[in-house]
């Protein structure tokens, strides 16, 4: 079974919800005031199974005062059933809510001329329809069948209905892969059952039992029960029209107190947003400009907030009849997905001045003035799911996005969301750094861009260390401003390259090789020569920079070199030691722990600092670095003031 959702346009009293109750047999009119009064003040439901097809009638008000209400149906029409009545044609809020439709993205519909039985002249009628022809033209809508009807006698409700199965044999299924959304129309408590909220579901399903999350506010619940046109049901698709009765309580205790605008939604697919970036088109009857700060209502699903309107791009004003870029700064939080279609009316007076689409739910805040800024949202025009997560990930630059951010700024679930990326990482279009769901997703072309500048930083960096022997990592992640996962990533990738040649704390340019002039190289033979002439006693930088009257500066930089090479080991910041003095000591440790064993002692031997200063015949001022650096080396554990010699090192002696 297909559904649909066809919801009624067309200016007060011109027989919307008449010809909904002919056509299906319920009355839309639920309130009692409408009954009085014969005109509909907010939205009323009906529907119809034929064919195969349940078409879900939404039934709006025409009168002026009540858009408000006629925009919170008109987000999920599917097709218009266009109401205009044969004896009065065209009226104002005939073209306001056919351009409300317009602007939605609706683009079938079927056109009702109805009171036909009221009509005594048939040209009447004829003119009527010519007029309705001439308002629907230049839009998707125009070629929509204009069909006589008389609600009251029943007069062409059959070719009425076939041309509704007409238009809904060219209309695709709603997206179920995409994430649960039930923008709310109504929301009420009932005696016995608590709290139940009514939608027609924009994409997804739900079904009895199941977590939802009501959006703005982030509260969850539980889907209690489930109807779908009345009629009690397990689970609801998109297309379908549904109350839910939710079980749970709000984030202060008590009932959950869901109004209309709200979005009932799968727990944590979609985010509430204050900003939204669009593409915004101004009505040729929009009375005058949209001035940049300007401050609009702003209707999309369900919903209907207060905004300023900043045009981007540096633009002070969009005359009437045209269409740019504009970024939405909410005063009030909702929810949206790229791709939602929106109204906007001027805030004083209130009448529709425009509407368009949103390109990105969750932008970063953006100065009007930079054509950059409108640039990237540009970018996203017109995209499909791949190439608006480039885009994303492209702007996001050297911070990258992630799968859970990507997920709602695209529309997709989770799982959709993660085929996109790794099939943009097939194409090496997204590159990853990292693992698991905290992965970083950068764009190709900001990888080759931090490479470069990479590369850069390091060349520069070598350039005023010439003595270096590397570049600490954290020092040009830092410089980079990147974190570090992606940096230890392109480090690798550079590696692999080619370009750079790296440890686990230092890189450096591949092949770069230092030379030493005349003096450096007789200061950095001096300071071998102290090392090993001064054994497991040496001395510390200043002192060797005394005695080879050099700067400390420089001894410092050729320590580094030497450690290196292997010829010198830092036992402390100050203290460097002979390599094999140092090897011959360690070795001397391990020895007296393997000659406990051969003793046959039950545990390792322990030492002493007054021990370790005896038998190598050290001062304090060298002891407790050295067996600081042992512990370090896994050679010894410390036990208090006393270490013991690690049995696997004793066992094996080395």
């Amino acid at each position: 079974m297909r559904h649909l959702v066809v919801g009624t346009a067309g200016h007060i009293d011109h027989g919307k919800s008449s010809l909904v109750l002919a056509l299906t047999g319920i009355d839309p009119d639920r309130l009692e005031e409408e009954k009085a009064r014969g005109i509909t003040v907010d939205l009323g439901f009906a529907h119809l199974e034929r064919g195969g097809v349940t078409y879900g009638f939404v039934d709006v008000p025409g009168h002026e005062r009540f858009v408000r209400n006629m925009l919170a149906g008109a987000a999920g029409f599917d097709v218009v059933l266009l109401a205009v009545a044969a004896d009065e044609s065209v009226m104002p809020q005939t073209r306001e809510h056919i351009e409300i439709c317009r602007l939605l993205g609706v683009e079938r519909a079927v056109v009702a001329l109805t009171r036909t039985d009221l009509v005594d002249d048939p040209e009447l009628i004829e003119i009527a329809g010519l007029e309705v022809s001439e308002l629907l033209s230049g839009n998707a809508m125009a070629g929509a069948p204009i069909l006589p009807v008389s609600s009251r006698t029943g007069a062409g409700l059959d070719r009425l209905l076939a041309a509704l199965e007409e238009a809904a044999a060219t209309i695709g299924s709603r997206e179920t892969d995409r994430p649960f959304r039930l923008p709310v129309d109504r929301a009420f408590t009932m005696r016995g059952f608590g709290t139940v909220v009514t939608g027609t579901l924009t994409s997804g399903r739900t079904a009895i039992g199941e977590e939802v999350e009501i959006l703005p506010g982030g509260e969850r619940a539980r889907v209690r029960g489930l109807q779908v046109h009345g009629e009690a049901a397990a689970a609801a698709s998109a297309g379908q029209r549904a109350a839910l009765n939710l079980a749970g309580s709000g984030r202060a205790g008590g009932r959950l107190r869901p109004e209309r605008g709200a979005l009932v939604a799968a727990p944590g697919e979609l985010r509430a947003t204050r900003m939204l970036d669009a593409r915004l088109e101004l009505l040729d009857g929009a009375a005058g400009p949209l001035r940049d700060e300007d401050r609009v209502h702003l209707h999309l699903g369900a919903a209907a907030v207060l905004a300023r309107a900043r045009l981007l791009g540096g633009r002070k004003q969009l005359p009437a009849g045209e269409s740019d870029f504009v970024q939405f700064r909410l005063e009030t939080p909702l929810a949206a997905v790229r791709g939602d279609r929106y109204i906007i009316r001027r805030y004083s007076p209130v009448i529709t001045i425009g509407g368009g689409t949103v390109l990105d739910a969750s932008p970063p805040k953006r100065s009007p003035g930079s054509r950059r800024g409108r640039a990237a949202v540009a970018a996203l025009e017109g995209r499909d799911d791949a190439a608006a997560a480039i885009a994303f990930a492209a702007e996001a630059g050297p911070r990258g996005t992630s799968e859970a951010e990507l997920a709602p700024r695209l529309g997709l679930r989770p799982a959709a969301a993660a085929e996109v990326v790794r099939a943009l990482e097939g194409r090496c279009q997204l590159v990853s750094f990292g693992a698991g769901e905290a992965r970083t997703l950068l764009a190709a072309a900001s990888v080759s861009s931090l490479e470069a500048r990479m590369l850069t930083l390091l060349s520069t960096w070598e350039a005023n260390h010439r003595l270096r022997a590397g570049m600490a990592v954290e020092q040009l992640r830092e410089q980079a401003g990147i974190s570090p996962a992606v940096t230890g990533g392109l480090l690798d990738r550079l590696a692999r390259d080619g370009a750079v040649e790296r440890t686990q704390d230092t890189v450096e340019s591949a092949g770069r090789r230092i030379e030493l002039t005349a003096a450096e190289q007789r200061v950095s033979d001096g300071f071998v020569r102290l090392l090993s002439e001064r054994g497991v006693a040496p001395p510390t930088l200043a002192e060797a920079a005394t005695a080879l009257r050099a700067p400390l500066a420089l001894v410092s930089a050729l320590r580094r070199l030497l450690e290196r090479e292997g010829r010198a080991v830092a036992v402390s910041p100050d203290l460097y030691f002979d390599a094999e003095h140092l090897a011959r000591l360690r070795q001397a440790v391990v020895d007296h722990g393997a000659l406990g064993a051969e003793a046959g002692q039950k545990s390792t031997p322990e030492i002493s600092v007054g021990w370790f200063k005896e038998n190598f015949d050290l001062s304090r001022k060298y002891a407790i670095p050295l067996l600081e650096w042992l512990d370090r080396e896994r050679v010894t554990v410390r036990i208090g003031n006393r270490r013991r010699i690690r049995a696997e090192r004793a066992g094996n002696g080395a």
